[in-house]
């Protein structure tokens, strides 16, 4: 089997349309890890993805009378490029069968290569079913994005790259998983010429297809994928793929969408390139196994395998990174409802970064605040941090794995507050830098309680600032004097309309 594969992937029909793309050491990411990360640049083909090689192995191979026919395939959208190319490179006609869930950005690029596209459920199973059925009916040739062995061929050829590029090797490469096509190529590959080079799978841990294969000896369909990373969203592995990694593969990581979230940033980092979050699965996986296993000074790769993000995506991505990082806690936290008690819980804080702080008076006694900190030394500081908090007698709970929390909770925070009196509603905007929360709470002195706070550290050179404060109308006069005190910018907002009807 491997030698045959060998053959394949040496004869590869790939490059009238594929890049030969760089293995780069990543400089920064190797000297925090203590370990040599090399990554294998597939997010720079021309259509952002390794998913080309397969593809046009494929297709350049088919008879002349199955060209004539036309071809047809199902894919969230890396496959889909990659037939859509080819198709134009070699001039048959290509319809793609897509989810709805597909982002915009690979929809686009499909129609931008003359592909017909049909979007058909909502996830890649129903976009597959979809396009077989129009196959038997039509006649057209499926070309399959994973369980075919010309694609799985095509695949391989970014392992032949990485032996040329680097001849003395790597303890250990690390593959990202969908249908398994790629790691398939890879494995047989390696195997064939380096057997000691280790192949490592990686997973998200909501699409976990080739994970609970190995666990049960054989293939399983998963009853639902997460579809963060889209990319590798399958609930089955390739029966193909299966056959050839199941005595190949040496081991599995599975890693979070905050984990990939970081890994997306820890690449932007070294590279200056966006990476989807599929194409981001194998540093996670990279980084989950150093610190799981505690290893140094040894040799590794990751395929980055795509960078068909949709720009909107990134809002998200940049919240979660700190958090896959171990960069950032989210606590809530109980404080005593009177002046003067925010600012005492910034100081047992300490210098540490706050990068969001959100309250809304809700009780006379107890304000719940959620806030956001940041950590230097990971979860061990998290944990020294919450311990010193309830030696002060603060209530706290830890909801930096909380998904609600995250997705939803830390937006939420607020509502109108009955009852209270007196209040005025400003907005700051103030030089971002450690400490100038603690100045304006300082400022702020024990005189007036705080009924409301939103902040959240956005990475920009100016923080913001919405806060209610309980100011009578016979001490309008010293709050004045405040504000020219602190020396920030500010607008009064009290009588805005969005304030009046959502928290007023």
């Amino acid at each position: 089997m491997s030698i045959n594969y060998l053959d394949k992937i040496l004869q590869a029909k790939v490059y009238d349309v594929a890049n030969k793309t760089p293995l780069e050491l990543a400089t920064k990411l190797s000297q925090r890890l203590n370990n040599q990360i090399w990554l294998k640049r597939e997010d720079l083909q021309p259509v952002f993805s390794f998913k080309l090689r397969g593809a046009y192995n494929k297709i350049i191979q088919l008879s002349k009378k199955d060209r004539q026919k036309g071809i047809i395939a199902a894919s969230a959208g890396n496959h889909a490029q990659g037939v859509a190319l080819a198709a134009q490179k070699i001039g048959i006609p290509a319809l793609i069968v897509m989810p709805k869930t597909t982002p915009g950005i690979k929809v686009e690029a499909v129609k931008y290569l003359g592909a017909k596209i049909i979007l058909h459920g909502n996830s890649y199973d129903d976009a597959f079913d979809h396009a077989k059925n129009i196959e038997r009916s039509d006649g057209l040739t499926f070309i399959h994005p994973y369980d075919d062995l010309d694609v799985i061929a095509g695949q391989g050829t970014v392992a032949m790259e990485m032996m040329q590029q680097r001849a003395q090797g790597f303890d250990a490469i690390f593959v990202p998983v969908g249908g398994g096509g790629l790691i398939a190529g890879i494995a047989a590959y390696i195997k064939a010429l380096a057997p000691q080079i280790k192949i490592i799978g990686v997973e998200a841990d909501d699409s976990a297809c080739l994970k609970v294969a190995l666990d049960h000896q054989e293939r399983v369909v998963l009853e639902q994928v997460g579809i963060f990373a889209d990319g590798v969203a399958v609930k089955q592995i390739g029966k193909e793929p299966f056959n050839i990694v199941r005595d190949k593969i040496d081991d599995m990581v599975l890693v979070t969408s905050d984990e990939i979230c970081a890994s997306i940033k820890d690449i932007f980092d070294e590279t200056r390139s966006i990476t989807e979050p599929a194409g981001a699965l194998a540093v996670a996986g990279i980084k989950k196994y150093v610190e799981q296993n505690q290893i140094n000074k040894q040799t590794f790769a990751a395929i980055v395998s795509g960078a068909n993000m949709n720009f909107d995506r990134l809002r998200h991505v940049a919240e979660r990174a700190e958090l896959g990082k171990q960069r950032e806690a989210l606590l809530a936290v109980s404080v005593d409802e009177k002046p003067g008690s925010f600012h005492r819980f910034c100081h047992v804080i300490g210098q540490r970064g706050i990068t969001e702080f959100n309250y809304r008076y809700a009780d006379p006694k107890v304000a719940h605040v959620f806030a956001g900190i940041q950590l230097r030394e990971g979860n061990k500081e998290k944990e020294t941090l919450i311990a010193k908090l309830e030696d002060h007698n603060y209530q706290v709970l830890d909801i930096s794995d909380d998904d609600v929390a995250k997705l939803h909770i830390r937006y939420m925070v607020g509502g109108h507050a009955p009852g209270l009196t007196d209040e005025i509603i400003y907005r700051f905007e103030f030089p971002e830098r450690p400490g100038a929360l603690l100045l304006f709470l300082t400022k702020i002195g024990q005189r007036w309680n705080i009924s409301m706070f939103h902040y959240r550290n956005h990475g920009a050179d100016f923080g913001r600032i919405l806060v209610g404060i309980q100011v009578p109308s016979n001490e309008k006069t010293e709050f004045d004097r405040f504000l020219e005190e602190l020396a920030y910018q500010y607008w009064d907002e009290t009588e805005n309309p969005v304030y009046k009807l959502f928290l007023g």
